[in-house]
């Protein structure tokens, strides 16, 4: 049964927002036009560096808690990982949306982007022969200036609320991937290639590079709503 743990983490993880998808007093699964195509096109990014880290063992997986399917070097339960995590987390920043009415974090939302954004960068490029840290922090410095520069959103203030609901179940399932509660780890860290810095068992990277996941999500999904709002605005 343990072969399973990292499939069974994938579809419990996925189990209740799916399910809650179908509240009619918040639809989500009405929005799934504009999700699928944000999930699809994160996940090819995030594959992509993942199956490039796997090979040159920045990070590996146990194979005492995967079930046996490989794609390319990659187990299919990370390759769900990159479908099954952003589509419960999207789906917490939506049901959030609904159930608190007020932006409180709209009026800073661009001094809490431009802190990051320069603590990210500055941190990325001075650790940047840590690939793991350099690049993640890099990355998502970069993302978040583009779409603060390029896309000015409205909604970095919610976003920064529901991530921080989300890193709740992070914690819970992160731990477990990185070893809490199971005897040995189902992803293990080249620790030369962090900062070695450790939140029970989870890199500190990780709370960053799923910042960066989750963000590249919502950010795809907005944008495809807003166009077809501009584009029904046109219309009439």
């Amino acid at each position: 049964m343990e072969k399973y743990l990292y499939l069974i983490i994938d579809i419990a993880s996925l189990a209740f927002p799916l399910l809650a998808s179908f509240y009619s007093k918040a639809p989500f699964y009405k929005t799934w036009k504009y999700l699928i195509p944000a999930i699809l096109v994160t996940a090819l990014f995030f594959i992509a560096w993942d199956e490039i880290f796997t090979h040159i063992r920045v990070w590996g997986f146990n194979q005492r808690y995967l079930s046996g399917i490989y794609v390319g070097v990659l187990p299919i339960e990370e390759i769900l990982f990159f479908i099954c995590i952003p589509y419960a987390c999207v789906f917490t920043y939506f049901a959030l949306n609904h159930l608190i009415e007020k932006d409180y974090l709209f009026p800073h939302q661009e001094l809490i982007s431009s802190a990051l954004i320069l603590v990210l960068l500055v941190m990325g490029m001075y650790y940047f022969e840590k690939l793991y840290t350099g690049l993640t922090f890099v990355f998502l410095g970069l993302f978040l200036a583009f779409q603060m520069l390029k896309l000015k959103p409205r909604y970095m203030g919610r976003f920064y609320v529901a991530y921080a609901f989300i890193l709740i179940p992070f914690f819970l399932v992160n731990g477990i991937l990185t070893g809490s509660f199971i005897e040995s780890e189902v992803v293990w860290y080249n620790d030369q290639e962090n900062l070695g810095i450790r939140m029970g068992t989870i890199p500190f990277e990780d709370v960053f590079y799923g910042m960066l996941l989750i963000l590249m999500n919502v950010v795809i999904y907005e944008y495809l709503q807003d166009r077809e709002r501009y584009r029904a605005l046109m219309r009439s």
